[in-house]
């Protein structure tokens, strides 16, 4: 019992980093951006391929899968992204649907269907005996650094003035901008980081899903939604919350109940939609 639920916690910090991205996006700059994954799959890629090609130790491609994603995000910002920030949610919604089915198959081009596999260092595979409970080495080292990203992130906006400039232009980006507050340059570095952390988790994921394909940007998009229409949208906290919680119940699902386990976070997704709609951990009177 001990071992499901720290498999599930592990499982759950990866989902948030997967996911804690959009949760920015979504939440403090009101887009919705469904495009989050395909810079998870360039992180995952960016490991595996400076792995596999160039021989980079896999601790060396993690800052590297954080920024190539990040610095694209930077330049699809520039370019795409800020001419929707005003449009519907709908437009929104197909502009970035489209960007996925471009990603996909500009993936399969160069790098062909087959998974790319990484391959982790000696001193991260195994398994620990602690108080009689198996412990992953690699699980660990997942909840450890995604852990560490969350609290900086949390301190981060939270904690610093750019937070405070972030969360005034979400509520007003007029009234911020006449204050002097550079509200594109803010929407810009915000937008760079919620990509960077999808190329992380990308990367950090990509052992424990079995490698990166093209098809990854939509095996995990439902995931991701899941984990912020759960969690709520307005806060970092909520998204690991939710993040949490849906990663021990899909993996006890899918152990105690395998033929029904898949179906069980979906659930509780449908019954958080009809109790809290603006999500289980999100702030009173957040979206």
């Amino acid at each position: 019992m001990l071992t499901i639920l720290f498999d599930g916690i592990a499982y759950g910090m990866l989902l948030f980093v997967l996911a804690c991205g959009l949760s920015v996006t979504l939440g403090l700059m009101n887009f919705v951006n469904l495009a989050h994954g395909a810079f998870a799959m360039l992180g995952g890629y960016a490991t595996a391929l400076l792995m596999n090609r160039c021989g980079v130790p896999f601790l060396a491609t993690l800052p590297i899968a954080f920024a190539a994603p990040a610095i694209l995000g930077v330049a699809l910002e520039r370019t795409l992204y800020r001419r929707l920030y005003g449009a519907s949610p709908l437009d929104q919604v197909l502009f970035t649907i489209g960007l996925v089915f471009m990603a996909m198959p500009i993936a399969n081009y160069f790098l062909g269907d087959q998974p790319q596999q990484v391959h982790l260092p000696l001193f991260l595979q195994g398994r620990v005996e602690w108080g009689g409970v198996g412990i992953g080495i690699y699980r660990l080292f997942i909840i450890l650094v995604c852990g560490a990203i969350a609290a900086a992130l949390q301190m981060f906006l939270i904690g610093t003035r750019f937070g405070a400039q972030l969360r005034a232009a979400v509520d007003d980006a007029r009234v911020a901008s006449g204050l002097g507050i550079d509200v594109d340059r803010l929407f810009t570095i915000t937008f760079a980081i919620g990509c960077g952390l999808a190329g992380l988790g990308g990367a950090l994921a990509a052992d424990v899903v079995g490698g990166i394909d093209p098809t990854f940007p939509v095996k995990f998009m439902v995931s991701f939604l899941i984990v912020v229409t759960v969690g709520g949208s307005n806060g970092v906290l909520g998204a690991l919350l939710g993040a949490l919680l849906l990663g021990v119940l899909d993996v006890a699902g899918k152990y105690y109940v395998p033929s029904i386990g898949a179906f069980i976070i979906y659930a509780v997704m449908v019954a958080a939609l009809l109790i809290r709609p603006q999500g289980l951990f999100a702030r009173s009177g957040g979206r």
